[in-house]
């Protein structure tokens, strides 16, 4: 009978010879990152690791094993990897582009562009963030917001970018990734949803609703008791809220919010008709300069990777690898590449943090492509 204690012990003996070999191994890897930093060489040689793979894979005598081998040493390069990017970082080697530290985001005399007209969610963020006085004008589109920034017409941009109940909008990420603008900001809402109309509306004669899509997914139970309205989707709430008014037709409603009926004069026909009473929406605040805040705690990127087996793990490694907490990601669709996606990821940190900046080097170094999104 197999003694379990003995077997133990042996695993034991060998993991220590484990552990010795693979401090001398990073030492020795140590002096390989010295000498490419002397040298100006990559870290990353592919087509050395691939060539080292399968010459360990041929040292191996039970097939079962090659795999599991290749698995284990490519951790073992990948750590000897992520070692080099902390050593170039502390020698000042960094790849990051230039930008301005500032103890706070200037807001006296700031020029701000929201999507939508007055009452819309994004009009109740600017003011949140900007105060009531702040000079702002509204655009049509979330892209025409994007451009007024580019184009100096406006300091600062207020977008949707996640609803706590339908999740994210990705129209407002792929902006992100369009235009060279950065995230200085982000300001929570709570989207607190009514049914308005003109006043005297009788609920019995109605037809249909106006709000924009999500404030219409966000209200289905609702609109399943009243099947028979059409619904008719909006630029966004407010904007709905404003068409019952000027088209003063009785047999037509709203959903938006209660500062929307307030400032177009409608009635407020019935109160709490979201599905979830907890419903917030986050909104960042853009600018065309690349200015963060001192105390930023989050730092959104977007990257590409290579459509190969392991390839989004192995960036997302260097986000594990350094100790740091990655809140969100999103993956969206890379325009004339079938099935090839760029990620969009948020991760808990600041810029000047060591750990972000060896986990944003990492992931620069074995990217397609890396692009900072803001820190906040």
């Amino acid at each position: 009978m197999l003694d379990l204690g003995e077997i133990r012990k042996n695993i034991d003996g060998i993991d220590r010879q484990l552990v010795s070999l693979f401090e001398e191994r990073m030492r020795l890897t140590s002096q390989v990152a010295e000498y490419k930093i002397e040298t100006g060489k990559k870290v990353l040689d592919p087509e050395r690791e691939r060539q080292k793979l399968e010459a360990i894979k041929s040292l191996v005598e039970k097939e079962d094993n090659k795999h599991p081998i290749a698995d284990l040493f490519s951790q073992i390069m990948a750590n000897s990897r992520k070692g080099q990017y902390m050593l170039l970082e502390k020698m000042g080697q960094t790849l990051r582009e230039p930008y301005e530290a500032v103890d706070e985001i200037k807001k006296e005399g700031a020029k701000v562009v929201y999507q939508g007209v007055a009452g819309a969610y994004a009009y109740a963020a600017m003011l949140d963030y900007f105060g009531e006085d702040v000079d702002n004008f509204n655009v049509p589109t979330w892209k025409d917001a994007m451009e007024a920034v580019k184009e100096g017409k406006a300091d600062y941009a207020v977008l949707p970018i996640e609803n706590s109940t339908t999740g994210s909008i990705t129209a407002v990420y792929d902006l992100l990734q369009e235009y060279n603008n950065y995230i200085v900001a982000e300001v929570y809402v709570k989207v607190e949803h009514v049914l308005m109309g003109l006043k005297g509306t009788d609920l019995s004669k109605v037809t249909t609703v106006y709000s924009h899509a999500q404030g219409l997914t966000q209200c289905e139970s609702f609109l399943e008791s009243h099947k028979d309205w059409q619904q008719i989707s909006q630029p966004n709430t407010a904007v709905a809220a404003k068409k019952i008014f000027e088209d003063k037709d009785n047999s037509h409603v709203a959903i938006a919010s209660k500062e929307a009926a307030k400032l177009y004069g409608l009635e407020i026909l019935k109160t709490d008709i979201a599905d979830e009473a907890n419903n917030t929406t986050r909104f960042v605040i853009v600018s065309k300069t690349r200015t963060f805040v001192k105390n930023a705690k989050k730092t959104s990127i977007v990257f590409e990777c290579v459509n190969e087996p392991g390839s989004l793990y192995n960036l997302l490694s260097h986000i594990i690898y350094n100790g740091l907490n990655m809140t969100k990601i999103e993956s969206r669709p890379i325009e004339g590449r079938q099935w090839e996606f760029r990620f969009f990821v948020d991760i808990e940190g600041n810029i000047n943090d060591q750990r972000v900046m060896n986990a944003l080097r990492g992931i620069e170094e074995e990217s397609r492509s890396i692009r900072l999104l803001g820190n906040y």
